[in-house]
């Protein structure tokens, strides 16, 4: 993700209510889809991971380490970019990164609009 923050607002919180956000988002999907074929295997290791910290409710979905990078310069800008883009081909799940649904590589290689609105940083 490449993010940042207008003056006097905390990214570290963001990410933090972002994380949290999407962890009861996805674990509720998880445990109320009839057809995830994986629940049982998700769920215990999820749950395997929650039992390792004291911080967890009951189960881990994110790890708890970020590692922000500074990308005061293009060149930095358009490497995080582009690893962001092609993380998922490299990973096999598809051959081309604007065919990954949520991903702003719609924006960036096509004329179409992706589904995200993107807030282009300067």
């Amino acid at each position: 993700m490449i993010s940042s923050c207008k003056t006097n607002n905390d990214l570290a919180l963001k990410l933090r209510n972002i994380k949290s956000f999407t962890a009861l988002k996805l674990m509720d999907a998880i445990i109320n889809n009839p057809a995830e074929s994986r629940k049982e295997h998700m769920l215990n290791t999820f749950e395997a991971e929650g039992k390792k910290s004291s911080s967890n409710f009951r189960f881990k979905f994110w790890e708890h380490e970020n590692h922000p990078v500074l990308l005061d310069s293009t060149l930095a800008y358009n490497q995080r970019l582009d690893y962001s883009h092609y993380n998922p081909v490299r990973a096999g799940f598809l051959t081309d990164p604007w065919h990954w649904k949520l991903s702003s590589a719609t924006d960036y290689f096509t004329s179409e609009k992706g589904l995200l609105d993107l807030i282009i940083l300067e």
